[in-house]
């Protein structure tokens, strides 16, 4: 479980599992955004400088996560993850959209910004 209010953890992206995935997003407060990611993904690689300084910048607003698909593949498919990078947006527990690709970072932070509260 992430809070907001825990600053060490949000330093950095958070590495999400199977295991500690859905207590993540019932309990984390704020936006979470979660990127579905491979090491041998070019385009993957290439976002995250970006989605460790967006990290940074929502530090007590919002958290970001990664799920690794190569090692978590049953959270890819109950996401029906189809195509990497992927980004998910949950508030509230909820899934509340989605973006396949390399999205620019301006693209990022303008869908995370929208569901800060």
């Amino acid at each position: 479980m992430i809070e907001s209010g825990d600053d060490r953890s949000q330093a950095a992206p958070v590495r999400l599992t199977a295991s500690t995935f859905d207590e993540t997003v019932a309990l984390t407060e704020g936006p979470l955004l979660v990127d579905f990611w491979a090491p041998w993904c070019g385009p993957c690689r290439a976002i995250a400088p970006a989605l460790e300084e967006i990290a940074r910048t929502f530090v007590g607003r919002a958290t970001v996560a990664r799920v690794n698909v190569d090692e978590e593949p049953a959270l890819a498919a109950r996401f029906a993850i189809q195509g990497i990078p992927a980004l998910l947006f949950f508030r509230d527990g909820k899934l509340r959209e989605a973006v396949v690709g390399a999205a620019p970072k301006a693209e990022i932070m303008r869908r995370l910004n929208a569901l800060v509260a």
